[in-house]
C-alpha cells in the first residue's frame, strides 16, 4: 500500500474508536491516509486523534474550503486509490445505496471512482432488516466491497452480529483490493452476455430468460482492474457500461460472427451469454395470425459458438464459458468443459434460490481443466465476476506487459 492515497470515512457509532487503529495501520504501511469524520463520528472521537495519527487535515465540514484552488470532497474523491468506510452505519450504507448527498463524506463518496469498501457496524437487528439488505446487496451489485461485521457483544447491550471487523481485517480487504486495481492492464478481454432472439415473424421471437447481468458484471470489473474490453451483447435493458466498447447484436448467429471477428485480438474469452440452441427454419415476413388448432414451427439448430472458438483458438488464449444447469450440475459442466475445448468453466444451478437468471447474485462453482473446482457461497455477480478475474489473473501468470 506504500504511496497509495486512501480516504477512510468514520461515521458515528461508538466503534468509530477502531477506525484510529485502522488508520495508525495503514499509515504504517506506508499509505497517505486521508480522514472524513461525518459530524455524528466527531462526538465520538475528535478530529484531531486522526490528524495526528495521519499527518493530514480531517475534513468534517463540506462547506469548510480552507484551501481555495481545489473543492476539497471533488479532491479526495479522484485522489482516492480506495474508499474505506468503517464503521459504516446504516445511514451511510443507504445514502450511498440511493445516491444522496448531503453531507462531506456522502457527497465525496458519490463523486469518487475508487473502488469503495463499506465496514459496516450496528446494533444486530438493525443490520438485519431487509432495509440494510438490500441497500447492502444494491452497493455489492455496483462493485463496492463488504467487511462483514462480527458476531459478539454489542455496546447496545445485544450479543449477535453488528460489531466492526477488527482493523487489521479492514486492511487486509484494502490491500487485496488495491492489488486487484490494475493487475489485469494490457489485458483484452472479449465478453458476451446477454440472450439472444431468433425471430418466427416481426411479432414474436425466440428467446431466454438471460438479463445479461453476469456478463456485464465481468466487463465492468476487468475494466476497473485495468483490463481493455468489448462487451457483445444481446438485447436488453442494462445500460451500456462506460469505458467499455460494446457491440450490439440481435441473434445466434450474429453474436457468432461478433466473436470470431475479435478473437483473434483477445487474450481471454469469457462467453457468458444465453445463446439459443435453436432458430426457427422459416422466418415469416408478415405475423402468423392465431388460429384454432395446434401450430407446428420446425427448428434448425445454431452453431455452437464455443466450439466454433476451440476451432481456432490460439494456445495462449484463455476460453472460459458458463454452464447454467438443473440437474448433474457437476458432471455436465465438467463434461461441456472437455468437449468444448474450455480452460475454465463457470456452472450453477439456476434452480437454486438467487442463482441464475434476472438475479443481483449468484451461487457458482468455477471448474478448470486441471481438474480444480473452486466453489463461492451466494454472493453478488460483480463479487463473482471479481473472483473468476483472479483465476483468469492466475493463469496468465500475473500481469501482462504492455508490448
Amino acid at each position: 500500500m506504500k504511496d497509495c492515497d486512501i480516504v477512510v470515512g468514520v461515521t458515528g457509532g461508538i466503534a468509530a474508536y477502531k477506525s484510529a487503529a485502522l488508520c495508525s495501520q495503514l499509515v504504517k504501511t506506508g499509505a497517505r491516509v486521508h480522514v472524513i469524520l461525518t459530524r455524528a463520528a466527531a462526538k465520538f472521537i475528535t478530529p484531531l486523534t486522526f490528524q495526528s495519527i495521519t499527518k493530514q487535515p480531517v475534513a468534517v465540514d463540506i462547506f469548510d474550503e480552507s484551501d481555495p484552488s481545489v473543492i476539497r470532497h471533488i479532491h479526495l474523491a479522484d485522489l482516492a486509490d480506495v474508499f474505506v468506510v468503517a464503521p459504516a452505519t446504516a445511514d451511510i450504507i443507504a445514502k450511498a445505496a440511493w445516491g444522496l448527498a448531503d453531507d462531506m463524506l456522502s457527497t465525496t463518496l458519490l463523486a469518487t471512482t475508487a473502488p469503495v469498501v463499506f465496514a459496516p457496524a450496528m446494533n444486530v437487528h438493525m443490520f438485519a432488516h431487509p432495509a440494510v439488505q438490500e441497500n447492502i446487496a444494491r452497493l455489492r451489485a455496483r462493485g463496492c466491497v463488504f467487511v462483514d461485521p462480527g458476531e459478539g457483544p454489542l455496546a447496545c447491550g445485544y450479543t449477535g452480529k453488528g460489531r466492526l471487523a477488527e482493523p487489521d481485517e479492514i486492511a487486509g480487504v484494502v490491500e487485496a483490493v488495491l492489488g486487484r486495481r490494475r493487475d489485469m492492464a494490457g489485458m483484452r478481454l472479449l465478453v458476451t452476455a446477454g440472450a439472444t432472439r431468433e425471430p418466427f415473424d416481426p411479432v414474436r421471437v425466440l428467446s431466454n430468460r438471460s438479463t445479461g447481468k453476469m456478463g456485464y458484471a465481468v466487463a465492468e470489473a476487468a475494466r476497473d482492474r485495468g483490463a481493455e474490453v468489448m462487451l457483445v451483447a444481446g438485447p436488453g435493458e442494462l445500460p451500456p457500461p462506460g469505458g467499455i466498447r460494446v457491440l450490439r447484436v440481435e441473434t445466434a448467429l450474429e453474436m457468432l460472427d461478433a466473436v470470431l471477428e475479435n478473437l483473434p485480438d483477445c487474450d481471454v474469452l469469457v462467453k457468458a451469454a444465453a445463446v439459443s440452441d435453436y432458430r426457427p427454419a422459416t422466418v415469416h415476413t408478415s405475423k402468423v395470425k392465431k388460429t384454432d388448432g395446434p401450430v407446428v414451427v420446425e427448428f434448425v439448430r445454431n452453431p455452437d459458438i464455443l466450439m466454433e472458438v476451440a476451432r481456432r483458438r490460439r494456445a495462449d488464449q484463455v476460453i472460459i464459458g458458463f454452464a447454467a444447469e438443473t440437474d448433474d450440475v457437476e458432471k455436465n459442466a465438467r463434461d461441456k468443459m472437455e468437449y468444448k475445448n474450455l480452460d475454465y468453466i463457470v456452472a450453477n444451478d439456476v434452480s437454486m434460490p438467487g442463482a441464475g437468471f434476472g438475479t443481483d447474485t449468484n451461487v457458482v462453482t468455477i471448474y478448470g481443466r486441471d481438474g480444480t473446482a473452486r466453489a463461492l457461497p451466494p454472493m453478488s455477480k460483480r463479487e463473482v465476476a471479481d473472483c473468476l478475474l483472479d483465476v483468469v489473473v492466475r493463469a496468465r501468470g500475473g500481469v501482462k506487459q504492455e508490448s
